[in-house]
């Protein structure tokens, strides 16, 4: 029940307490849930008697609550049950809690304008009254994040961007050429069908997962969802099929022991932004976010199709900066069959607005033969700040390097 989630985050926080408690629609409580009511009206009457206090605990609600009512004993029985359940709720998404109060408040907000205004134009309020409202509104929308300053001393942005090291490549050549993943970072692969894309991720997921100690996030629409498991298996522990099933428990364990239970992959047949990846990401915080294929992702809408991907893309560069580095696929159009070495032209769909909303872009060709093994990797872009030992006349280099689909893996020539 939403109400005791909203309860329980103004307990926990007299901030979010003052900053949304009167947008809360209190007339409908009153009526469907006398209890809760009385509950809103307990935190309301305590945060005002002691301005001191920072939150409320579940005792002293209690307390304030039997002091400020008359209650038989079946009553007294009722509502410390209910405050036993607003204690107990679990606040699966407080994001999601705080995002519904704030549309609380900005409808509240839209009601009052409409209700002024009516006054102004009757003669029965003035301009300064809608004014004031405003000033109002605008006043308590304001919140000056600290976080969000750059600190520009120079020593500290070496440190962080260059020094330490993001997430690594299991190639080599994507070392001294891209260098490290870091949060922020946002880019993507692409390259004609059955060219080994969902085998490149498996490959280098399965080494960055055992570089960091929380989730790889994997948002799969494209392959089926068990195969794309079965590939990671295969990836992180250098198997063939055959060798991975023939001892499963003793492949299940290692497999574990080097963080493949923290590869979380999210079968769907396509990804919603608003229902699915948000919350997701909200609720997970992972270290690293796969998606493909990003060019399904739904949610989004425009005039033209190239305008809906590059807002897509556009999403994908914030939830990098918000989140962590994402690694996106895409696939290469027509122009791309048969060519070896791949260029942004190549990119599927758009011809500038995907492309520009990327940090990296690395195409793979393949030769028209499906029986090679080699795979040809050209940087098309590459905007990363790179490692130690990133080498400068790599940064749009090109490489050939093999692909061994039988283990899923990408290895250097």
């Amino acid at each position: 029940m939403i109400e005791t989630q909203i309860i329980k985050t103004f307990c926990l926080s007299r901030e979010s307490y003052e900053k949304y408690y009167k947008y809360v629609k209190l007339d409908y409580i009153k009526i469907n849930y006398s209890n809760i009511y009385k509950l809103f009206n307990t935190i309301h009457s305590y945060y005002t008697k002691y301005e001191d206090k920072e939150l409320i605990t579940k005792e002293e609600l209690d307390l304030s609550y039997n002091s400020s009512y008359l209650l038989k004993e079946q009553e007294r029985k009722e509502v410390s049950s209910l405050i036993d359940t607003v204690f107990k709720t679990e606040i699966t998404n407080s994001d999601a809690v705080i995002e519904l109060l704030d549309e609380h408040r900005k409808r509240s907000f839209a009601g009052d304008i409409a209700r002024i205004s009516l006054d102004v134009e009757e003669g029965s309020a003035s301009l300064d009254d809608l004014h004031k409202i405003y000033a109002e509104f605008d006043q308590s929308s304001i919140e000056i994040d600290e976080t969000a300053v750059v600190d520009m001393k120079l020593s500290d942005l070496y440190q962080s961007q260059v020094a330490e090291s993001g997430l690594r490549w299991r190639l080599d050549w994507l070392n001294k050429s891209l260098g490290s993943l870091r949060k922020g970072d946002f880019g993507f692969i692409f390259a004609r069908p059955e060219t080994g894309k969902t085998t490149f991720l498996a490959s280098e997921v399965t080494k960055m997962i055992q570089q960091t100690e929380g989730n790889i996030v994997w948002f799969n629409n494209e392959e089926q969802g068990n195969k794309v498991a079965i590939r990671c298996y295969q990836a992180m522990l250098g198997l063939q099929t055959n060798q991975l099933f023939n001892e499963v428990d003793k492949n299940q364990a290692k497999f574990e022991a080097l963080g493949g239970k923290r590869i979380k992959i999210y079968d769907y047949e396509d990804s919603s932004r608003a229902n699915r990846i948000d919350a997701i990401l909200k609720e997970d915080k992972p270290a690293l976010i796969i998606i493909d294929q990003i060019d399904k992702v739904k949610g989004f809408k425009a005039d033209r199709n190239d305008l809906e991907l590059k807002a897509i893309y556009q999403w994908a560069r914030e939830i990098a900066k918000k989140y962590a580095p994402v690694i996106a696929v895409s696939q290469a159009g027509g122009t791309g069959e048969g060519k070896l070495f791949l260029t942004m032209e190549d990119v599927d769909g758009s011809k500038t607005g995907k492309q520009g909303e990327a940090d990296w872009i690395l195409g793979i060709g393949k030769e028209q033969d499906n029986t090679s093994r080699i795979r040809y990797f050209n940087i098309c872009k590459n905007k990363l700040l790179g490692d130690s030992d990133t080498l400068p006349d790599l940064r749009h280099g090109n490489s050939q390097v093999l692909i061994r689909p039988e283990v899923a893996r990408y290895e250097d020539i």
